[in-house]
Order: C-alpha cells, then structure tokens, then sequence
C-alpha cells in the first residue's frame, strides 16, 4: 500500500510541476508533513514558500496556481491556502475510514514495500571477545536489533552481521596471562569473567614491569604468525564468549546473521593496503603509509603502522570492500558509540576515494550510556553486568505482575514478567534520539509507567481484554462483517494517527531513528486513552458496537506490529 503522506506528496507535487512548466523550479522535493496545527488540517505542503522566494513570485498565488493544477482527488475533503503560502489539506472521513479498514486487511498492515530487491547491511552490538557484556553495549544491540526488524519489515533484506573484536594487542596480553593466571576451576564456573580476571591482572602487570610487556608482545606475535598452539587457545576464547554472548542474545530476542570478527578480514589486509598504494591514495611518513585527507578537512589516517602492523582503519576499509563485493547493498550501517565519529568519517572518505560508493556508508552514533559518576570502564571495574541488569528487571516486573494479576498462575506471571521487564529495558532506550548521552539509573531504565514500553504493552493488553469482553456477551457475532466508520471526533483522530502508522516506519528507517517509531506508538496509546474514555464500547448499539471493535482491534494490531518492530513481546494479560 501506499502511505496517505506519499500520495498526496505525489499529487501536490504534480500541481506545482504542471503550474511551473517553463520554469526552471524544482519541484522534486515538493511533499505534504502532518499537520502542525491539527485544526487546520490533516496535512500541510509549504514548499509555496522557498519556490515563490526562488522565482519572486508571491507565495500565496503559486500555492493557488499548484492547486488550480491538480488532478480532483477524491480522498479530500477540504483544501485551503493559509498564512504567507501554507497549503492545508483535511481527508474525507468516510475515506479515512476506508484506508483504516485496507490496513487492517493487508498483513502488513500497509507498510511500504520499499526495501524489495535491496540489502543491507546492519553492523552492531560487536562485543569484545574475552570481556562479558555490560550495560554499556545495550545501546548498539537494541538499537541495531531495531533497525533490523524496522527495515525487514520495509522489506529490505537484511544482513546482520555481528563484527566481534577478536583480533589485536590484547590477546598478547590475555594469552600471556591466561598460562599464568589461570583458575581453572573459576573458568569452568564463569568463563568469559575468569577470562576478563586474567586479561585484568596481565594488563595491570604490563605497566610495571617491562619483561612481562615484553612477554606479551611476544605472545602476540606467536598468534599472528599462526602458532598452532596460540591460535587453539585463541579460538578457544572466542567459543567461550560466543557461548555466553548468545546466551544474553537470546534472552534480549536479539538474532545475528553472521558473526565476523576482526580477524575474518585478516588475510585481505596486504591486498587493500597494496589496492590503496596502486591507487595513489596513500603515501609514506615517518615509515608508516598513511591516506592523508585534506580534501574532506579530516586529520591523516595511518592504515599500516610504521612497524609493519595494520590497524582497525585497514581492517574497516577490508570489511567494507568485502561487503561490497558479497553483498551489493544499498547501506552498509554501522552503529556504534559516538567515539568512533572521526574513525568512520576518515573510513567512508577513504572507501569513497577507491570506490566512489561513499554514500552507501552510514554511521548511526550514539550517546555514551554512563553512571552518575562517569564512564564505564572495564578496567576500572565500574561496569553493571548485562545480565545483572536484566535480571534486576525481570524481579521488579514480577513483583508488579504478581500485584496486579495475583490470580495468575506462577508460569505465566513470570513469561509476563520477563517479556515485561525486558520490554521496558529496551523501550527507556530506543524512545530516546540515539545521539543523547544517557545516564543510567534503575529506576529510569525500568520504569513501568508514563512513557515507558510497559505503558504500550498494557494499552495493547486492555485492547486484548475489551476483545474477549465483545467475544463473551455477544457470542455467534462477529465484529468483522461491520465496516470501521468514524462519526465522532476522537474516532476520527485515532483513525487518522492509525494510518500514519507505515508512514512513521518508513521515517524511522530513513533517519536510522528507533525513536521515531517509539514517539508514534505512545502517541497512539494516548490516543486511543482519548478514544476509550469518551466513547461506549460494549454498550454502544448494534453496528456502532462493532465498528468500534473493529477500531479497537486494529489499534492493537498496530501496537503489536509496531514494537515487535522494536524488538518488544505484547503478551495478552499483564
């Protein structure tokens, strides 16, 4: 189906193509927003305004013009020229009602089909192998997660690839402490925590005392040289963190189609580093080769170091080339934490230099997740466990499920409980823009009223609930047989913020914006608040009973539909 935004974009912008022929105005650009002023009209295009400044023609006149130009639309009730050129449109009712009811027939509840035939690829949550996950790698896999499913449902064919750090100095360090730190007995208890005890301990050692550095370094070359035995044990630590990562994946719901680490690209590092040499992109300093990036108002970037060594920038520009190569995508997204700002803007020039698909590159940063005192840091050892903080969520999600479904039996309190608490977790980050820094507190992560992911499941709840209700006291009938009419107000208000529905998806995804998505289901869970507090349901008459049902249901299914898009479960009871 086609959004209600995109096709009265298409017909304005036809107006103004037809009321402009001659001129040298583009009209490309040319689309209708919601409405800022929702009493004035459903829908507003105030291009009038930049193309009458651009062809010093008044503002006012060639809003008319456009108007007088297009084609009759039969989806309009009513359109009017506002202000200095504002073009204001209001639907029809009865053809609101009749896109509500298409949508609530179409499987897909009328989100576009944009991504058929195209990939891409979705590079987050890429943990250090050796290092358990902390709540600091929260952002980049629910936020990553939701853009997987966002653009799935947009019908992109997505590649998740989950890009570990498993290559580099500190596995120098953790196999030099993992032969003399050992505790056998903890590895087997916790691995990836006795792994980060012994990396810790070795680490700390390499500052005092240079032999041990030494040592290390030498332990590093052995692995990169292929030393059978250190490339076992190195393969050995990354089976133990893919043991534990997925463990707390499939408790988040979060899926991966591949996971390459670092170290896949390794045996392509000398070609892209020779590739960037033949194309004269790269030069010799102080004997590193370095891509010096004047042109784009960037600082140099080293790709092979003056030892020999390559880094992550050339690891970067080999993973890219890669996935062009397999994939062909239109994106290639990496989402990570705002730190890496300047390491992508250096990568995506370079990659656009070689192979002029720069724009395919795109960085969705974050804000760092923090404590009240600071940053996290591993090293520190001020860091709150993934799994603690999921934990800690599910306990306080029992705790409101058993207080407000006591009846219910104990097997299901907790499913509620987890698909609850871990709703909520994910929700308090993906209803914020993702370039805010976020400060964690319990309370705030978890928080299971106002605008919160448990606020949404229990409107989708209570929906489930006045369902059965209509099942019980009406049986034989069936609400599906009556069309969706909007005869009052409110009924028309959440009919028109129903149908926004895929135009919100499809936003979501060009922004790479969660958040967008999140922003539109809270505003129809108020709204559909408005709708059920001043309308009967149940007790309305017969035909208008069942029109509002039909309403009900599709609120639900869009409640369901779009946070399944964010990764969150909506059981029925709560």
């Amino acid at each position: 189906m086609e959004t209600v935004k995109d096709m009265l974009s298409a017909w304005m912008r036809a107006g103004f193509e037809s009321a402009l022929a001659g001129t040298d105005a583009d009209v490309s650009r040319v689309a209708v927003v919601p409405s800022a002023q929702p009493q004035f009209g459903d829908y507003q295009c105030n291009d009038a305004l930049a193309l009458g400044k651009a062809l010093k023609q008044p503002p006012r006149a060639l809003a008319q013009k456009a108007l007088d130009a297009c084609a009759p639309n039969e989806s309009l009730e009513r359109m009017e020229i506002a202000g200095p050129g504002f073009v204001n449109l209001t639907l029809k009712s009865d053809w609101l009602a009749r896109q509500a009811q298409a949508m609530g027939a179409d499987e897909r509840l009328g989100l576009p089909d944009v991504g058929r035939g195209r990939t891409v690829i979705l590079d987050y949550s890429s943990p250090n192998v050796a290092k358990p996950m902390h709540i600091g790698h929260i952002r980049s896999t629910v936020i990553g997660h939701a853009l997987n499913r966002i653009h799935a449902s947009l019908g992109y064919r997505v590649v998740a690839d989950n890009h570990l750090g498993d290559w580099g100095t500190q596995f120098g360090i953790l196999l030099a402490g993992y032969r003399r730190f050992l505790d056998a007995a903890a590895l087997e208890r916790h691995p990836v925590e006795e792994l980060e005890r012994v990396y810790v301990k070795s680490y700390e050692l390499t500052r005092t005392d240079e032999s041990w550095l030494a040592h290390c370094r030498q332990e590093l070359v052995k692995l990169q040289a292929g030393d059978p035995e250190s490339r076992a044990q190195w393969n050995r630590f990354i089976e133990l963190s893919l043991g534990e990562f997925n463990r707390i994946y499939k408790r988040l719901g979060v899926t991966f189609d591949l996971f390459r680490g670092e170290s896949h690209y390794n045996d392509s590092l000398k070609d892209t580093v020779a590739l960037l040499e033949a194309k004269g992109l790269v030069r010799e300093s102080e004997g590193a080769l370095v891509a010096f990036l004047e042109e784009e108002k960037l600082p140099p970037c080293i790709v092979r170091k003056s030892d020999g060594a390559f880094n992550y920038a050339t690891t970067d520009i080999a993973t890219a080339l890669a996935r062009f190569e397999e994939f062909d995508p239109v994106r290639i997204v990496y989402v990570t934490d705002e730190r890496q700002q300047l390491h992508f803007r250096q990568i995506f020039s370079i990659v656009h230099r070689l192979t002029g698909r720069g724009d395919t590159l795109e960085h969705v940063w974050f804000g760092l997740m923090r404590l009240p005192e600071g940053t996290f840091s591993t090293r520190q050892g001020n860091v709150i466990r993934l799994d603690a903080l999921l934990d800690e969520a599910e306990r306080r999600a029992l705790d409101m499920v058993r207080q407000s479904s006591p009846g219910m039996p104990e097997a299901q309190q907790r499913a509620v409980a987890r698909a609850v608490g871990i709703g909520a977790v994910k929700y308090a980050d993906l209803s914020q823009n993702p370039q805010t820094t976020v400060t964690f507190s319990w309370d705030k992560a978890l928080a299971l009223d106002g605008n919160s992911g448990p606020y949404l499941q229990y409107a989708y709840a209570r929906i489930a609930s006045v369902l059965d209700k209509y099942a019980e006291q009406f049986p034989g009938q069936d609400w599906r047989g009556v069309p969706i009419a909007f005869n009052e107000p409110v009924e028309r208000a959440l009919g028109l913020a129903l149908c926004r529905f895929p135009e919100a998806a499809a936003r979501a995804a060009e922004l790479f914006r969660p958040s967008v998505l999140a922003d539109y289901l809270y505003d129809l869970a108020q709204t559909y608040s408005s709708f059920y507090q001043n309308v009967p349901f149940l007790k309305a008459e017969p035909g208008v009973r069942e029109s509002r049902i039909g309403i009900c249901a599709l609120v639900a299914k869009t409640l369901r539909k779009g946070l399944a898009m964010l990764g969150i479960e909506t059981p029925d009871r709560i």
